[in-house]
């Protein structure tokens, strides 16, 4: 009879009493402890996960869209491109969780919605965070949590920063010209297109041989965009799909709330000058 097969024969690790174990370092007690449904419907644990899953990546786009504004302040274009890079797949990962979530009909989301209260995924603070990150900045958004002194703060923090199209914007100042009022702009302000940096934009794009890591990091912010366009209509095609056209726990109007946002534009140059070109 054929021996079953051991892998300690061949040196793995197989006794961890006192020593560091898998689920030490990743800390899987405490975090598949927290799914904690609200009903004994079956989807509701979909639904959780789902959501946890989104905060997850959304930490590790946070994580590297701040680094990449690091590295881009410091004039380390090759880091900041990879780390861009990553963002766009993370977002790439976001909008196939959408797909998972779109297995829930109308009838398995209404036996646990009324569960849900107020929450909605509106209020994420990290959402709102990476928005204010890439230059979406609208300070009435701060108010869903103004019952969290230290998540204001954050956001405000945040808010106090360049943003990411704010550095792109001064990168792009060191080769042209452009109005002191946009390179010196108040950065805690929602940015504003500006026919001197689209017109830059254009430049580098007609001739990227002779600007290549600005056309390089004007490919990757709309590499980017493009997927968190998808994630957009993902999440809008979703909501539709599953509660029609009901207001939203958090109030707003749905999909009606959800439809607007799919016109704000994070790098609106970027996009317009093609039509230029």
């Amino acid at each position: 009879m054929t021996k079953p097969y051991d892998p300690a024969d061949e040196g793995a690790q197989m006794s961890f009493d006192g020593r560091m174990a898998y689920g030490d370092y990743l800390s899987l007690d405490m975090l598949l402890n927290a799914q904690k449904t609200w009903t004994d419907t079956h989807d509701e644990m979909l639904f959780i996960i789902q959501h946890q899953t989104s905060e997850l990546w959304m930490r590790l786009a946070i994580h590297e869209l701040t680094a990449a504004r690091a590295h881009l302040i410091d004039g380390h274009s090759r880091q900041a491109f990879k780390m861009l890079a990553r963002v766009a797949r993370i977002f790439e990962q976001l909008n196939s969780a959408w797909d998972v979530l779109r297995t829930m009909t109308p009838s398995d989301y209404t036996a646990f919605r009324d569960a849900l209260g107020q929450s909605s995924g509106f209020q994420s603070h990290q959402y709102r965070q990476i928005e204010f990150m890439l230059g979406n900045r609208n300070k009435a958004m701060l108010r869903p949590h103004a019952h969290r002194a230290d998540l204001v703060e954050l956001l405000e923090n945040e808010l106090a920063q360049p943003s990411l199209y704010d550095v792109a914007i001064r990168a792009l100042s060191q080769s042209f010209a452009l109005p002191d009022a946009v390179v010196n702009r108040d950065v805690s302000e929602p940015y504003a297109p500006s026919p001197e940096v689209q017109a830059a934009w254009t430049e580098v794009y007609r001739a990227p041989e002779i600007h290549w890591e600005l056309y390089e990091l004007a490919e990757k912010l709309v590499d980017f965009e493009d997927y968190f366009r998808r994630w957009r209509f993902n999440h809008v095609t979703t909501v539709e799909r599953v509660i029609g056209f009901k207001r939203g726990t958090g109030g707003t109007g749905g999909v009606s709330y959800l439809r607007r946002m799919l016109d704000v534009e994070l790098f609106p140059e970027l996009w317009h000058l093609r039509t230029e070109l």
